[in-house]
């Protein structure tokens, strides 16, 4: 059959309106199940199958991805860029795109639309006032608690230790605690690379050289051959494993434990609504 004009044009139409629908799902800006409690619950289940793995059950938090509970997002700021997040994932974090991360499987518009549901279903509002007092937990953590000497915030302080300043707005209350008061329970998550699907842990590295030095640090990148770690001076030594004398790593954390005659719960209290301060920026 000749092709004329009306014919290209009623054999486009059908490729014209699936485009235009793929297009207006992608760019929809709303929820279209928010707060369909039918939605939330099949939320739910996807969440624990994509996402648990990371973001914890019930959403609170784990050792690899943020507390979903808080209302308060570091990158989403409404629904529309949740979508984008969970569909796309954030460039330079362990967020990867929908469906990449090799847990779970793809999820389609309509079911990233159910965890966006699940996830607000269950957000708690951050209380009227902090626990604590946010000036005082400053001074603490320049000064006698002695955190800065390890770990930055908003680009001051250590860095054998992970930067807290995205901290207080990703982890919760509980878990910050913990990871004061027994850090080796969890250990961080550190150096992010394109080419592994989470970053690196801070575990503790002893080795020995080939002439004897001893170089005790945190994991900042390893493989087969060669391994990257700080040590407590914050030197970064980059070692050929074949090398080495030995070569022990350990999830034994390097940060002390700070139990309760060392670091009291109120000046605790006080360092974690500093940290909470500065993640809600």
């Amino acid at each position: 059959m000749p092709v004329t004009q009306e014919n290209f044009m009623h054999t486009r139409r059908p490729c014209v309106v699936f485009f235009v629908l793929i297009t207006f799902a992608r760019a929809q800006t709303t929820n279209p199940l928010a707060g369909n409690p039918q939605a939330a619950k099949a939320g739910a289940s996807e969440f624990r199958i994509n996402c648990a793995l990371c973001h914890g059950l019930g959403a609170r938090g784990g050792g690899r991805g943020p507390d979903l509970t808080r209302a308060q997002k570091k990158y989403a700021h409404n629904d529309a860029d949740m979508f984008q997040i969970i569909s796309n994932g954030i460039s330079g974090t362990a967020m990867p795109a929908n469906g990449t991360n090799g847990q779970g499987v793809g999820m389609t518009d309509h079911e990233i639309w159910q965890i966006i549901t699940y996830i607000r279903s269950i957000e708690v509002k951050a209380p009227a006032k902090p626990l604590g007092d946010p000036a005082h937990g400053k001074q603490l953590f320049y000064g006698d608690a002695n955190c800065s000497l390890c770990h930055m915030v908003e680009g001051k302080g250590g860095r054998l230790g992970p930067d807290l300043s995205g901290v207080g707005g990703s982890r919760t209350h509980e878990a910050i605690i913990d990871s004061v008061r027994h850090p080796s329970h969890h250990l961080a998550w550190g150096l992010t690379e394109s080419t592994k699907e989470f970053p690196q842990e801070y575990e503790t590295i002893t080795v020995v050289t080939g002439d004897g030095k001893e170089i005790k640090g945190v994991a900042l990148n390893e493989d087969n051959f060669s391994v990257q770690l700080m040590d407590a001076d914050e030197h970064i030594h980059l070692l050929d494993k074949s090398t080495l004398r030995s070569f022990q790593k350990s999830r034994e954390s390097m940060m002390p434990r700070y139990d309760e005659s060392f670091l009291s719960d109120k000046d605790l209290e006080d360092i974690i609504s500093y940290l909470i301060s500065v993640g809600a920026k």
